[in-house]
């Protein structure tokens, strides 16, 4: 089982070829690749992706690379005239608007965007394969450290599991004897208000029943428990984190009718006890793929 969350880096460096891939992932609800790379490798997006969605299924993925090459090569500069001239205007424009010296010089102006370009290389699918192999060897790394976060969150939350089906428990325990204290509690009342006058059992009996039939919650503790169960077994799985995510929902579900339906502290605080373990489980499930 992955988290969605990890870093990973490698670089190829070789005869004055420096590439570096970083990737960084933190979780999404759906795969969310964001890449930024020199314009040189833009044709290569496509690929990046393609590659790193076959390690990662989900998650926001920050995608970086660094490239340089050393090699010594012939120098192919061209100089966009049409735009240095425009700079040159615009410096003379702003002078004379202004006021102020013309500081532009033949330096300044080769400095200015688009104005001399370095075409030495203008092909780069040589560097393809080199690419690719050193975001696979990026991703392996990235896979590493999710692996390892990932089994630290499994490890955890099938801990809170047990603590949630033993809450489960002493809630089962303690949900049979609430009707039989309300009836107690209901003569006890009854006898201090009539004193010796007798009274209708037969219709204490019908309050108690009716009493007794608002608070059950045979059915919730009985799915709760199933719930443990599944997420036992789902958990086992591979890309279960979006199953994980919809079956905490239920496990909110089912304990939030336990708490509308509790007429008893000992049942609330229970409740309101499962109720912490369960967000606690759903914020980690969020982080797994």
């Amino acid at each position: 089982m992955y988290s969605m969350t990890g870093y990973g880096k490698a670089e190829y460096n070789q005869d004055g070829i420096v590439l570096t891939v970083e990737i960084k992932t933190v979780n999404n609800r759906n795969f969310d690749f964001n890449c930024k790379m020199p314009r040189s490798f833009i044709a290569f997006e496509d690929l990046a992706r393609k590659t790193v969605a076959k390690y990662v299924n989900r998650g926001r993925i920050d995608f970086f690379v660094n490239f340089s090459d050393t090699r010594e090569k012939p120098v192919n500069l061209d100089v966009n005239l049409e735009k240095a001239l425009a700079y040159y205007n615009a410096s003379a424009l702003i002078s004379e608007k202004l006021g102020i010296s013309n500081d532009m010089s033949v330096s300044s102006i080769m400095k200015l965007p688009e104005v001399v370009t370095d075409n030495s290389i203008s092909d780069y699918t040589e560097f393809e394969e080199i690419f690719k192999q050193t975001i696979e060897n990026a991703c392996e790394k990235l896979n590493e450290m999710r692996l390892i976060e990932g089994e630290k969150l499994v490890a955890d939350m099938l801990s809170r599991m047990d603590t949630i089906y033993s809450l489960r428990e002493k809630i089962t325990n303690r949900a049979p004897l609430v009707s039989a204290e309300h009836k107690q509690k209901l003569e006890e009342r009854i006898k201090e208000a009539l004193g010796d006058v007798k009274y209708d059992e037969a219709r204490l009996l019908s309050e108690v029943a009716f009493f007794t039939d608002k608070v059950n919650i045979d059915e919730e503790l009985t799915r709760l428990g199933s719930h443990v169960n599944q997420f036992k077994e789902i958990i086992k799985t591979p890309n279960a984190g979006k199953k994980l995510d919809f079956l905490m929902q239920e496990f909110n579900r089912e304990t939030n009718t336990i708490c509308s339906k509790s007429n008893d502290l000992q049942v609330t605080s229970f409740a309101l006890s499962l109720k912490n373990e369960i967000e606690k489980v759903r914020e980690q499930v969020q982080n797994l793929e």
